[in-house]
Formats: C-alpha cells, structure tokens, sequence
C-alpha cells in the first residue's frame, strides 16, 4: 500500500475492515467517488477536510446543499475541487434520504461474494472490476447513484472489507 505513515495506518487499522452502517458506507462511496481518477493517499489525507466541509458525511445535511455550497466547494483547496464529483456526492445523498434505514448497507453487502475465495498472492493477482462490483455499479445506477463505476465500486469493497485482498502473507488477513 505504501510507505507513508497514513497509508499504513489505513492498511493496519482500516483497510478490508467489514464497515457496516448506511452513513459509514455512504462517506466510503463519496470518497471513493473521489478517488476516481487519482491516488487513495490524496484521499487519506484530505479525509479530515472532506469530513468537515461534508457535514460529517451526513446525507440530510449534504442533500440540503445548493449551487452556493457548491461554489463554496469548488474554492476550498482542503477537497477535490470537481464539480462533476461534488454535485454527485449532492445528489446521491438526496437519494439517500429515499431509502430505509438499513437500505444501502443491506444493498451493498449484498454483493458481497461469498467467504472462501482464494488471497492473492501477488499485486497482479488483485482485480480491478469484478462480476459483483460491475452488477453493485449497475443497480447503484439503476438508483441514480453517480461516480459508482464497477472499478471504483470494487475499491469501496476491498475498503469496507467485501472482499479480503490482503495478500498471502500479510499480518492482517
């Protein structure tokens, strides 16, 4: 995962953890949504900031947004200044607030495979879109969900611990 402190502290106390709970994987879906494109220690380290201008991730807050909170994001350096990812993340926790309490962990772990598969035993070995991250992505989309590509939904389920890609050998498998 790398050498920087954060990205190890990520890997040993975070990273492949089973999340549950819908405001937990709705913040892991915003960042991942903005992750897409770039690296996930950029992420890390401006989580604290995204959390913050993000009302703690909170969908009823976030969904109350409008143009002016979205030109106030657009200007804070602390998150990644995208409009296309900030008004997605706007948009999905308006969709958050027609679910059931429960719903979208329920949703996602449901695409979850089954325990058993194999470790990898190499960084070659782990895939960047599989058969459950691409039908996640599809009925996440069939939602209206925005930046829920299969690839970055199979980060979101390597990260809430979906799927165990720690490799054969790792201390935390």
């Amino acid at each position: 995962m790398g050498e920087d402190p954060e990205y190890i502290r990520y890997h040993d106390e975070e990273w492949g953890v089973p999340l549950h709970g819908d405001r937990a994987l709705f913040e892991k879906l915003s960042l991942e949504g903005f992750q897409a494109g770039l690296s996930w220690i950029t992420i890390l380290r401006k989580r604290p900031h995204f959390r913050e201008v993000f009302a703690g991730f909170d969908p009823a807050v976030i969904a109350a947004f409008g143009p002016d909170d979205v030109e106030r994001l657009m200007g804070d350096a602390g998150i990644i200044r995208n409009r296309a990812k900030i008004e997605a993340t706007i948009s999905n926790a308006r969709l958050m607030l027609e679910t059931e309490d429960g719903e979208l962990d329920q949703l996602l772990w449901s695409f979850a495979p089954a325990p058993g598969r194999a470790r990898p035993l190499s960084f070659a070995e782990v895939p960047a879109v599989t058969p459950e991250s691409t039908a996640m992505s599809k009925a996440l989309r069939r939602r209206g969900f925005r930046f829920v590509g299969p690839t970055t939904m199979y980060a979101l389920m390597q990260s809430a611990g979906m799927v165990d890609d720690h490799l054969v050998g790792c201390w935390r498998s």
